[in-house]
């Protein structure tokens, strides 16, 4: 049993593990003996309490560090911060569904009903947009990254997940026999794999627009989540905050009440040394 590790999702220390997978999808993917083990802890190592995988969880530390937020996804969740955000959520982030849900500007939308590579969505309209091992189904990823990035508002942040072998480079599997993530019995389209992802995955990110990436690991290198900036990375109630208080600022500045702006001429002919 893995040692050491808290869930970000709800705070649990106790952790099982299960192999996730199967032969076929090894040999299709060319697995050696060491990534298997890789993907099987990164897929299959989950939290006892939540049921959440360290996939799962890693995303979860990526969303916390964007939004600046400490503790546990769960009780971010329920706190006031986070009550005005508009999150996007494209296919169900694992076990975080159902936290995110709750949010009263969550947005659900599912792969490929939602085509992430032309999104029903006006520019700027979320402050954070989530998706989890989905990117790899879709045709053209650098489309959907550029997407993700397009709905975002200016100082917003995409936080996602992708299968990835830190040993290897991306490659489309273009022209390679059909391969499906799901199970072995899998065989649904939209579970078709089109890219595999390797290293030099937070490339993609820059190249699909981003100002800024970072990389979130959780028990590396078992799993890694990706975050993509639109603007300079600013952790998002952090920024939020400040626009308040510069907004409450500027209206003091602004406003002609005595009422207001006498004691602040007070205090400032003070700190000018006049006195009274």
């Amino acid at each position: 049993m893995p040692h050491g590790l808290v869930c970000a999702v709800c705070g649990g220390t106790a952790f099982s593990e299960r192999t996730i997978i199967w032969d076929a999808l090894a040999a299709e993917w060319e697995l050696s003996a060491e990534e298997r083990v890789l993907v099987d802890r990164q897929q299959g190592c989950h939290c006892e309490a939540c049921g959440s995988n360290l996939r799962s969880i890693a995303l979860a530390e990526a969303i916390l560090a964007a939004l600046g937020a400490e503790g546990t996804l769960h009780a971010l969740i329920d706190s006031p911060a986070a009550s005005g955000l508009a999150l996007l959520e494209l296919n169900e982030a694992g076990t975080l569904s159902p936290a995110l849900r709750r949010l009263p500007g969550h947005r659900f939308g599912a792969w490929p009903e939602v085509d992430m590579q032309a999104m029903p969505f006006q520019d700027g309209s979320f402050d954070l947009v989530l998706h989890s091992d989905t990117l790899e189904h879709v045709p053209d990823p650098l489309r959907a990254l550029q997407e993700c990035r397009r709905v975002l508002r200016p100082g917003g942040a995409l936080c996602f997940t992708v299968p990835t072998l830190p040993g290897r480079m991306t490659r489309s599997r273009a022209g390679m026999p059909p391969s499906y993530h799901g199970g072995p019995e899998t065989g649904a389209e939209d579970y078709r794999v089109q890219t595999e992802f390797g290293a030099d995955m937070w490339t993609w990110v820059l190249r699909a627009g981003f100002e800024a990436v970072t990389v979130t690991p959780f028990d590396y290198p078992n799993a890694l989540a990706i975050t993509g900036w639109r603007g300079r990375p600013v952790p998002l109630l952090r920024a939020r905050a400040d626009a308040e208080t510069r907004a409450r600022l500027a209206a003091v500045y602004a406003s002609t009440s005595w009422r207001i702006t006498g004691g602040l001429r007070a205090v400032a002919r003070r700190l000018r040394g006049g006195g009274r």
